[in-house]
């Protein structure tokens, strides 16, 4: 980072976390696109001959879920599959075989948190084939798309898939079609040389006990990645900003990554601090920002990487992550957010400066100012190459709805992003062109505040039959 005093706050952050949580290992990165990566680390990797680095690797855990899930998601876009399918359309399984597509991407299709078996006992997981032969030994512990219920299973069985439809392994078709084409070279299945021990630190002394190392088999695509910050905050830049990080859609498109952030359903029913989209975890923060992307935990490593999106002075490309060598200091995962929010608080984005641009096409210039629909004004305005509509009241950085043409029918407009998505816009000319009526998801839009039966509200109440006025 260029900002020499924004980078002595992120460090003396990192450092406070890394002594209150008694981690032995902490590496940090945070990435956008107008400055330099910035990545730090504190602590002992415990490798004996490889000290610790920003090229140390930790084991990232569930983030490895949002690979699968992208995954996932360019079958989609290839017509390989829909998501509402049934994953026995796709794969021979005994059993669950209607769970779709999307409740499982969701966590939402009732699977078992883990396989059959007791793994965390055994530590030896199931290959790729005993995945799928053994769900009918597995339960549908909720009914489908009852509730949010995070499973392992789910993504192992959704990894499977993937590699099926591509006819290779998981493993592979990461390496291939995410890990290659993002320059993700950090990011590796198993553990190479300069791997981090990880490690349970007692909460009674000051003494740290090595976890072992556990190869997941078939159940990978749910946790098994091994990778640097740096390679994780590049990621939760993408899964942000992917129009930013991978602006040729190499990987994929950004209006699919859109799909995969918007929220399928609350993680509690009573507490909605956070959602689950198509694999990614999504936080609320203040004022319309969301951080999307995933935490991870295996036996002694915790992790997380998230982007930050909306609001004022966030620059384009922002990640973070933070990955640490104790699978219980659950400050790691708190302090990624602390990091983003720090990134815009003390060093945000430039402000642009404002320049004349070409003014609104003919077509659309008699559309623009305010308008009533049901009662309440919004102000139509052409900023960026687009119409966009907006209630006045609302605040600057609150996004506007943005309208594009069909095709070859200037006057139906499509909303594309922010109130009514989705929705027609229908525009209404007089005889010199001029718009005078619109109609947005079917309800009529007005220059003067007109009731639902076309009266003016500034001419008071209509006149009651047979009255002097209505003479």
């Amino acid at each position: 980072m260029e900002n020499h005093s924004a980078s002595a706050r992120y460090e003396r952050v990192v450092r406070r976390a890394q002594a209150d949580g008694r981690v032995p290992a902490l590496s940090v990165a945070l990435h956008r696109a107008d400055r330099e990566p910035w990545v730090f680390t504190v602590g002992d990797s415990g490798n004996i001959g490889h000290p610790l680095t920003p090229d140390t690797r930790f084991r990232i855990g569930s983030i490895t879920k949002t690979f699968t899930a992208v995954l996932v998601l360019q079958c989609r876009d290839d017509g390989l599959l829909d998501l509402d399918d049934p994953i026995a359309r796709h794969l021979p399984v005994p059993a669950h075989g209607d769970a779709t597509v999307r409740r499982l991407l969701s966590h939402t299709a009732g699977f078992q948190r883990e396989p059959y078996g007791d793994i965390w006992d055994t530590l030896k997981a199931p290959d790729a084939a005993e995945v799928l032969t053994q769900l009918d030994r597995a339960e549908r512990v909720l009914p489908n798309a009852r509730r949010y219920h995070y499973s392992n299973l789910g993504f192992a069985v959704l990894g499977q898939l993937a590699a099926h439809l591509r006819g290779g392994t998981w493993a592979e078709i990461v390496g291939d079609r995410i890990l290659g084409p993002l320059g993700l070279t950090a990011t590796t299945l198993n553990p190479p040389p300069q791997a981090a021990v990880g490690y349970l630190v007692d909460d009674f002394s000051d003494a740290a006990r090595p976890e072992p190392q556990t190869d997941l088999g078939g159940v990978a695509p749910a946790a098994q990645l091994w990778s640097t910050a740096n390679d994780m905050a590049a990621w939760g830049a993408f899964l942000a900003h992917p129009a930013t990080a991978d602006p040729q859609g190499r990987v994929l498109a950004a209006a699919t990554v859109d799909e995969m952030r918007f929220p399928a359903t609350v993680t509690h029913e009573s507490v909605w601090q956070s959602g689950f989209g198509l694999g990614l975890i999504i936080e609320p923060q203040s004022k319309w920002v969301t951080h999307v992307g995933h935490d991870g935990a295996m036996p002694g490593f915790l992790a997380s990487a998230y982007g930050r999106r909306g609001g004022e002075g966030v620059p384009a490309g922002l990640g973070a992550a933070v990955l640490g060598s104790s699978g219980t200091a659950r400050v790691t995962n708190e302090i990624v957010h602390e990091l983003l929010r720090l990134a815009v608080e003390i060093d945000p984005a430039d402000i642009t400066p404002w320049r004349a641009a070409p003014p609104a096409p003919v077509a659309y210039r008699s559309i623009l100012g305010p308008w009533f629909s049901e009662g309440t004004q919004f102000v139509f305005s052409w900023h960026d190459g687009a119409l966009q509509a907006r209630l006045p009241d609302l605040p600057r950085d609150f996004p506007p709805s943005i309208f594009e043409p069909l095709p070859g029918q200037p006057d139906v407009l499509r909303t594309v992003s922010g109130r009514e998505t989705g929705e027609l816009l229908r525009l209404t000319r007089d005889e010199a062109g001029a718009v005078v009526r619109m109609h947005w998801a079917t309800y009529r839009v007005t220059r003067g505040q007109e009731g639902f039966d076309g009266g003016l509200a500034s001419d008071g109440p209509a006149p009651l039959p047979g009255s002097l006025s209505g003479r």
